[in-house]
């Protein structure tokens, strides 16, 4: 951990709040830097620089693997805070899908979640692709292993019963190398669980010709009924060139999730410095435009609260 000797234990309060050495900082880890995680872990910094004179912590942001890295980060005491999707968080908690081997992790906590994010499949025009069930046989780029985005494909595979041999080439780059081999015709489709609207899906809409794809049927809806942390979602008409009409799939949420180990007043500071001034943090990046407090401390948080967050959370109402 990164903590200075600052004399306060996690679990308690001073009187005032105390102001760290200036040695004192902490890390968050978010994804690639054409994703929305990587500005979303500025837009906290931001914040918390912005209030710094009341705390002495300072912030400082990581561009990883996304999600399964960050929560893995975390539990190995590498980031003090990570962004994960909601059902990584779930699972990393208890133990379950990628997480299975190395078991559950019971001292994940949550600290508030943030945007939607749908799961996104862009698909170069000339690829004949217009649902899902055309990715079978040609090239697609899966994701990292360690994204959100491949864990979130291995999932609805196994749903439908597709395995990686289902498909022409199953390449693994990351989030940022994706949109140039979909237009450089590496790849004819690429898959990415993201807040809209992204940058990446941008590039690949704008530099060559391309299509959002619908991601629907009867094996996602299964998975939106037994799995909470899923919901249906929608990627508006317009957003990006090449797809006029709204396009329906499934997904997720970002969340911000730390360790048990990180000090109370620590966690307690930086949702203080988003959370007492919302309206900047939503003027931050266009995927936080409708950003709602009360939702942000209640929805997709599968790990328990941090205490530092809880407290917060309570003094400002927003939970019971």
């Amino acid at each position: 951990m990164k903590f200075s000797k600052i004399g306060l234990a996690a679990g308690m309060f001073a009187l005032a709040t105390p102001v760290f050495a200036q040695g004192t900082f902490v890390s968050i880890g978010t994804g690639g830097v054409t994703g929305v995680y990587y500005p979303t872990g500025g837009a906290i910094c931001r914040m918390m620089s912005k209030t710094r004179a009341e705390h002495g912590i300072r912030c400082a942001v990581e561009s990883t693997g996304g999600s399964v890295y960050n929560v893995n980060a975390v539990r190995g005491g590498e980031l003090e805070f990570g962004v994960a999707q909601s059902d990584v968080q779930f699972k990393a908690y208890n133990g379950e899908g990628s997480f299975a081997e190395q078991g559950a992790n019971p001292d994940l906590r949550s600290v508030f979640s943030i945007h939607p994010e749908p799961f996104t499949v862009v698909a170069r025009a000339d690829a004949g692709v217009t649902d899902f069930a055309d990715l079978k046989g040609k090239r697609v780029n899966v994701g990292n292993p360690g994204s959100g985005q491949r864990d979130t494909m291995e999932v609805l595979m196994a749903a439908l019963g597709w395995t990686m041999g289902d498909f022409a080439l199953s390449s693994e780059l990351q989030a940022a190398e994706q949109s140039q081999a979909l237009c450089d015709n590496n790849i004819d489709a690429m898959v990415y669980t993201v807040g809209h609207p992204s940058g990446s899906i941008q590039e690949a809409t704008t530099a060559c010709d391309s299509v959002l794809v619908n991601v629907a049927g009867p094996e996602v809806d299964k998975l939106i009924e037994e799995h909470p942390y899923y919901r249906k979602a929608t990627i508006p008409g317009g957003m990006y060139r090449g797809t006029d009409s709204d396009v329906t799939t499934f997904g997720v949420g970002a969340t911000l999730v730390t360790s048990a180990s990180v000090p109370d007043e620590v966690v307690y500071q930086l949702v203080k410095a988003v959370f007492s001034d919302i309206d900047q943090f939503r003027g931050l990046h266009p995927a936080f435009a409708n950003l709602d407090p009360k939702e942000m401390a209640n929805d997709g948080l599968s790990a328990p609260l941090h205490p530092g967050a809880e407290k917060y959370f309570r003094e400002a109402g927003l939970i019971d």
